[in-house]
């Protein structure tokens, strides 16, 4: 009898965990059923997942499967030698992979009643194949066991100290790791350049001519520095709640853990880690109004993950209240007076731009053939011609409420020469112009903020915007 090679799924055919997938998928879908999963697993594992594999698809086609495992199998098929897929998560989804990847003889997977996992899936191997009767490829801690029992041990990017335990047994035939950098790897994932956008908390600084006062700007860094903590933990959370639409994104399918670079399981763990640093630090170092604009921050960012991303107009007034969030954060850090002229301009500026982030996903499906609905949002291709006729105009209102500013009693009080301030309406005009013509033409970055830092005019146009209002006072 031919030995069989028996794989294991998450983590090692595929470079991700169904289990984690599915939950955060189910939170998603249900986020007011966010407690149903606590009761299911009360009732056992197997149990857990077996209700949300009846509740949550999966679409096979855009896992992450392993290449390595993939040329493994196909060269012990081409041997004649049958290959058993044998996985702890549920078999539903073992089934469906199975029939999309057609390389296994057989399927040993997790249902109603049984969990196959760790000492569960050796005793069953054992029982069939008997003690050393087949060769195993797994990547955790649970198939340990497994490979002491196994004939030949196959080691698939295994999990720290797994390799250590696994030689321990002196049958491993080969060790199969994706050569990375771990640590560019999760400064990746925490996504710094978007950090970028947390400056917006030193805009009132500037407002109020207070950006050198030492002890108003300390507090503005470490508002910086907590915001983006924060909004690193909500980036994570927003990969792991959209890991199916990302795996059907042109480019957001490369992102860290959608791609399976990093695992779901640490990301899971690094979220609530990341969010520990800044509210605590901002209620022992900040005003509390600072942490309240901080938690409003967070929960508005949660809903429009969970509900309002998916809700047409509601998703990109949202986004653009996020940015002006943001300078609330750097009024109540700094203990400054919000202004009606500040919040109105945020507002028609950043609803310009993030029309233009929306704008930009949806002229890219339409150029990669999608003509339907966009995954999970609430915009269809043919909205293209309104969404940049609202951002156009979004961006020239914020233009008027500048012209506006300049002729309050209050601007008149602050500047020796506001008339200066008009030459700033032509500059701002000519790069929401641009930003448009650009987006329209499918020349624009993905995220428009970074595109305002890092293209050179717009740099240059920032430059000449603070000159003007430099020589005004």
């Amino acid at each position: 009898m031919v030995t069989p090679l028996v794989v294991d799924l998450d983590g090692t055919l595929i470079r991700t965990d169904l289990l984690y997938q599915s939950l955060f998928s189910f939170i998603k879908e249900r986020p007011l059923q966010l407690l149903a999963p606590f009761f299911w697993l009360a009732k056992g594992k197997s149990h857990l997942k077996t209700e949300l594999a009846n509740r949550v698809s999966i679409d096979v086609s855009v896992l992450p499967y392993e290449p390595a495992v993939i040329a493994l199998i196909e060269g012990e098929k081409a041997k004649q030698r049958p290959v058993i897929l044998a996985t702890a998560s549920h078999k539903i989804y073992a089934d469906q992979i199975a029939e999309h990847l057609n390389l296994f003889d057989r399927v040993i997977a997790t249902d109603g009643s049984h969990n196959i996992s760790s000492h569960a899936k050796r005793d069953v191997l054992v029982e069939e194949f008997g003690h050393g009767g087949f060769d195993y490829a797994g990547n955790s801690h649970a198939d340990v066991p497994v490979w002491e029992s196994a004939g030949k041990a196959y080691l698939v990017n295994p999990e720290r100290g797994v390799e250590k335990r696994a030689m321990k047994k002196g049958n491993v035939e080969r060790v199969i790791k994706s050569s990375s950098n771990q640590f560019a790897l999760w400064l990746k994932a925490l996504r710094p350049h978007q950090w970028m956008k947390n400056l917006l908390i030193f805009v009132p600084l500037l407002a109020a001519h207070d950006l050198f006062n030492s002890s108003a700007l300390l507090l503005g860094l470490l508002g910086f520095v907590f915001f983006s903590l924060c909004a690193s933990s909500v980036y994570l959370l927003n990969d792991l709640l959209d890991l199916e639409d990302d795996r059907h994104h042109p480019k957001k399918r490369n992102r860290m853990l959608a791609s399976g670079t990093l695992s779901i399981k640490t990301g899971t763990i690094a979220i609530p880690l990341l969010l520990l640093v800044p509210f605590a630090g901002s209620m022992w170092l900040m005003p509390w109004r600072f942490s309240l604009v901080l938690g409003i921050y967070y929960v508005a960012t949660l809903a429009y993950s969970l509900v309002l991303k998916k809700v047409t107009a509601a998703d990109i007034i949202v986004l653009s209240l996020l940015y002006t969030i943001r300078i609330l954060a750097g009024v109540y850090a700094c203990s400054l007076t919000p202004t009606f002229w500040m919040l109105a301009f945020s507002m028609f500026i950043f609803l310009s731009l993030a029309l233009v982030k929306r704008y930009s996903e949806l002229r890219d499906a339409r150029v990669h053939g999608n003509n339907e609905k966009a995954k999970g949002r609430g915009y269809y291709p043919d909205d293209l011609e309104m969404i940049s006729s609202l951002g156009a105009a979004s961006g020239y209102l914020s233009v008027m409420v500048l012209a506006l500013y300049i002729q309050d009693n209050a601007t008149v009080a602050m500047y020796r020469q506001p008339q200066i301030i008009w030459a700033a309406c032509p500059v701002l005009l000519f790069w929401i112009t641009r930003l448009w013509l650009l987006t329209n033409r499918g020349e624009m970055h993905a995220d428009p903020v970074i595109y305002a830092v890092t293209d050179k005019i717009s740099i240059l146009s920032g430059l000449i915007f603070g000159i003007i209002f430099w020589l005004a006072l």
